[in-house]
């Protein structure tokens, strides 16, 4: 805790320093105890491998690697291995929608269905039978707009967050952005592939490929040279494999197959690593500014990292398929969500956790990140395991957060 001393008769008194308080830092106990807790996690089979950063709005305060990238071939991670990042890529994809809103290129309560006519007029579940999956619809109360997308009010559906999607999505085949809405815009929040959606929209906009249109606009200005959907083979090369943790707690692992296949969408499919997205991160501290270079107004980071959905709630999403997800989010019931962010609502300061305001999203590998304006930070912890908020994966999280906080300084 920093003391404050503005009088000199004070400084006098007391003994104190004038100086100014910077930006926050970490004490060399407080890295040396994440140290110990990585590797500790590690050696007791706990995750296999893992990279973490601290950083404040100005340069990284922590960035270490511990366990294996490849644990069968031996090859230990590094602060440079790359990781899928999933469904991070989500907040990538809104910053392109927000840059598009300050270009006036769209409004946030335009209908979805006026750039991509395949989601206007899209009907709502209405009855589903659970014994065969045979469902009826109804019109819905309103059209899906830009707003409800990027909030995750949309009425779209994970088939792992949902057993209706799961049994519809089986039963037909279909894509779930094809399917019915499971309620009217805007009335819940329910995780989703809205953010694939506002992908496509962006390159409807402007007649770019997500992928050039991400790196033209947001990963070479911000210097994030190793975040791609299509990494070339020196990125490939240091990709990190995939372990499946099974009911036993044994994890199993996947290979990396020998040529990367992309999977370019708005809502998932990039990789990057822990640097990358520190910068990524730092941008949101800058109030949307980094090393000088603008991408969004500070007003328009304070509309995405403020409550976009009312009275409505971040609901707990059901663990519809055990092996891709458990429960979640943490803050469920109480918790709101931005544009692309889910917020925290209640202060954690007393058991040395994020402040109220901070923001936050992950990716079903267990990649995570968080933004806390309060305190100055942000911390981004990437491993890859699933299932998706797996009990053991998630302690290390909380575990990491605490002595964040608990070493702030």
């Amino acid at each position: 805790m920093r003391r404050n001393c503005t009088w000199l008769a004070i400084l006098v008194a007391l003994g104190c320093t004038a100086q100014s308080a910077g930006p926050p830092t970490l004490n060399p106990n407080g890295a040396a105890a994440i140290d110990r807790m990585f590797q500790a996690a590690v050696d007791q089979g706990e995750i296999p491998g893992v990279v973490a950063a601290v950083t404040n709005k100005d340069s990284i305060l922590y960035l270490k690697a511990f366990g294996k990238q490849d644990v069968a071939r031996g090859i230990p991670m590094s602060n440079g291995t790359v990781f899928r990042i999933a469904s991070m890529t989500k907040p990538v994809t809104s910053v392109g929608i927000m840059m598009l809103y300050e270009r006036g290129k769209l409004r946030l309560d335009d209908p979805a269905g006026n750039y991509l006519p395949a989601y206007k007029g899209r009907e709502v579940v209405a009855t589903f039978n659970e014994k065969d999956a045979t469902y009826t619809t109804r019109p819905a109360k309103g059209e899906m707009t830009i707003r409800h997308l990027l909030t995750h009010t949309s009425g779209l559906s994970y088939p792992f967050t949902s057993p209706t999607v799961v049994a519809i999505q089986t039963k037909t085949g279909q894509d779930p952005r094809e399917l019915p809405l499971l309620f009217d815009p805007g009335t819940k929040w329910n995780y989703s592939p809205a953010t694939a959606v506002l992908g496509d929209i962006i390159a409807k906009l402007s007649g770019e490929s997500i992928e050039e249109w991400d790196q033209a606009e947001i990963f070479r200005p911000l210097g994030m040279v190793d975040t791609t959907y299509t990494p070339a083979p020196k990125e490939a090369a240091r990709l990190a494999t995939i372990h499946q943790r099974e009911p036993s707690g044994r994890l199993v692992e996947t290979p990396n197959l020998p040529t990367f296949m992309p999977d370019a969408r708005g809502d998932g499919g990039l990789v990057s690593t822990a640097s990358d997205y520190a910068a990524f991160v730092q941008l949101f501290l800058n109030e949307g500014s980094w090393h000088g270079k603008r991408l969004l107004r500070p007003d328009t980071v304070r509309l995405m990292t403020s409550n976009q959905i009312g009275s409505v709630v971040v609901d707990t999403m059901p663990a519809a398929i055990p092996s891709r997800s458990a429960s979640f989010p943490f803050g469920a019931g109480k918790d709101k969500f931005g544009l692309g962010f889910q917020i925290t609502m209640t202060d954690g300061k007393r058991t040395h956790e994020r402040g109220a305001g901070s923001y936050t999203w992950g990716g079903i590998n267990n990649t995570h990140f968080w933004v806390d304006p309060k305190n100055g930070i942000g911390v981004v912890i990437l491993t890859q395991v699933l299932p998706f908020y797996n009990a053991t994966s998630m302690d290390v999280v909380k575990r990491f957060e605490t002595l964040i906080y608990e070493h702030l300084q």
